[in-house]
């Protein structure tokens, strides 16, 4: 039997799915205690489902439309130009449904940009001009 919305460490009480007592009375009930298992992408917070989206730079920087999987499916997620990594995005009701309230969570997308193992000659010369010119510091 499938529960939505099971915690780890939570017990069910299945009702009449126990042993008989030893006197010969009624079944009594089982109790299953939930173990879950960690997922390598998915990662829980209360009814919310949060996932790292690693991105290439240049999609961070100029926008784009980048699939994302969720536990039901993939959708679209569109970056706005400028995104920073870190930066978080919501997808409303593609979390876990509550066992008790019955209401969904969301995916909390959490952006990782992502840059080329090697730059090359031709992006490097180009930062190198644009750094001259633009005195961008986003630790001061």
């Amino acid at each position: 039997r499938r529960v939505a919305g099971v915690v780890d460490g939570q017990v069910l009480r299945l009702k009449g799915k126990g042993q008989r007592s030893a006197m010969g009375g009624e079944v009594g009930d089982a109790l299953v205690e939930i173990k879950v298992r960690s997922h390598p992408s998915f990662r829980r917070e209360g009814d919310d489902i949060v996932i790292e989206l690693p991105v290439a730079f240049d999609e961070a920087a100029l926008g784009a439309k980048i699939e994302v999987q969720t536990v039901t499916g993939r959708v679209q997620l569109t970056l706005p130009k400028g995104t920073s990594s870190g930066q978080v995005f919501r997808l409303k009701g593609k979390g876990v449904v509550n066992s008790v309230s019955g209401k969904t969570g969301d995916q909390l997308v959490r952006v990782k940009i992502m840059l080329p193992e090697t730059i090359d000659p031709e992006l490097e010369s180009f930062l190198t001009e644009w750094r001259k010119t633009h005195k961008f510091d986003p630790g001061r």
